[in-house]
Parts: structure tokens; sequence; C-alpha cells
């Protein structure tokens, strides 16, 4: 357990009074930022991207089952691949509590990976999941949006990733994200934002959560304490103070 300096109740008040004022700033900057992603220009989306579903082939718009939004998780799970990310994972175990709220808001949450639809299918089978994972196996989509790389591409040095050049060795042939996407009227689909590497943090609400506890995430790297859901060892048993 880490040490930590001990405080009378006003001492502790008084700190905990100047991170409030802290936690405030950053409220108010993630609003303005918000406020900012909103603002952005729309690309149309010309090339017709096709996908493996389980209710077989669907367009890109066909992707958003009828809502006028769509959010796509990158998902990393290669075609060779025997279990995708557990980091992916991670974040795929937030998704389906959010299904009813983000669709009642007119919102289609859908994870897309290269492998093929037989290996999602059964990823998703093992993990218990049921949002909507779809297979791009085949397409341009996660070359075009910088979240797959060829061997050749990762052996020339550097990649596109993060709307940066990244150095090949911080990068393997999947890499995760999220885009967003809009429908009208007319069926046009436009490309309207996206996020890679540490940029959906806040999507994860167990991280929100650890933030805040006494030892925060408690880790020697970035997600370093993160499995698969069943791939846990069983907690250690509470306190016998706090188990009775």
């Amino acid at each position: 357990m880490q040490h930590h300096q001990l405080a009378s109740k006003a001492e502790w008040l008084e700190a905990r009074r100047a991170l409030l004022k802290r936690e405030k700033e950053f409220t108010r900057l993630r609003d303005a930022i918000n406020a900012e992603r909103l603002a952005l220009p729309w690309v149309e989306v010309e090339k017709d991207y096709v996908f493996d579903t389980p209710s077989g082939r669907r367009s890109l718009a066909e992707l958003f089952d009828g809502r006028s939004q769509l959010m796509i998780y990158h998902f990393m799970f290669g075609p060779d691949w025997e279990a995708g990310c557990p980091g992916c994972s991670f974040m795929a175990d937030h998704f389906d509590g959010t299904l009813p709220h983000l669709n009642n808001h007119d919102v289609t949450l859908v994870a897309v990976s290269r492998a093929p639809l037989a290996k999602i299918e059964a990823y998703r089978k093992r993990m218990g999941w049921s949002f909507p994972w779809v297979s791009s196996f085949g397409s341009d989509f996660n070359s075009d949006f910088h979240v797959s790389f060829t061997k050749e591409e990762l052996a020339s040095g550097k990649v596109e990733y993060n709307f940066t050049q990244t150095p090949s060795e911080q990068a393997f042939d999947e890499l995760p994200g999220m885009s967003a996407f809009s429908r009208d009227e007319q069926g046009r689909v436009f490309h309207t934002y996206s996020s890679y590497a540490r940029g959906g943090e806040e999507l994860l609400s167990t991280l929100m959560i650890l933030d805040r506890a006494p030892r925060g995430r408690n880790e020697t790297s970035t997600l370093s304490f993160v499995k698969r859901h069943d791939e846990y060892e069983e907690p250690a048993r509470a306190h016998a103070c706090c188990a009775a």
C-alpha cells in the first residue's frame, strides 16, 4: 500500500477544495473541446465499403441501421489472430450497457475488425457480448482509416496513425480507434470525427472509477493491468472485517 501524508480533517478539506478548483477548470476545458469537436467540418465518404455481418453483406450506409449517426470502434483483431486484443476487449466490455441509450439518441454503435466473421462470432460468444460487430475483411476500410497496416508499411519505418507519422516500432499490424459518421436524408454518408491511441480513454468508465480510487490505475504502463475479463485470477478475498 502506498503511504500518504496524513492530515487533519480541516487540512484535508483545504487540499480537496484546491483540487476541486482544478477539476472544475478541467470540466470547462472539456466542454470547450467538445464544442470544437462538434464544429469540425465533415467529409463525404465516396468509396463504397462493404462488410460481412451476421445478416449478410452490408454497406457502410446500412450499418447505420436506420439511424442518422454511426459510431465505429476499430477493434484490433487481425485475420490471422486467434483472439481479439485485450485492450480492445476491455473497451468492448463497456459497450452493451450503452446500446439502449445510444439507440434512443439516434446513434448506432458498431465494432469493425479485419478478422473473418466466423472468428469474430466465436470470440463474441466467448466474451458474452451482444453489440453489433462486423468484419471488414477484404476491404480497404481499415487501411483508409489508418488502423491496419501491411508488412511493407511497417517495414518502411513509419506509418500514418493518430494524424501523424508514427515510427513502425511503436505500431502493430492493427491499432485501435473510433470514428464517427453522419447520414443525411439522401443517404449520403459523412465522416465527422476519428480518435486514436489514448483518445478513447474517457469512454472507459472503469478507468474513470480507478482514477478516483486510492491507488489510481496502479499500472506500470498504459493499461498494463488489463486482461480479457475471463482471464483474471480469482480476486483476493476481502479482509475478515469486510466479509462479515
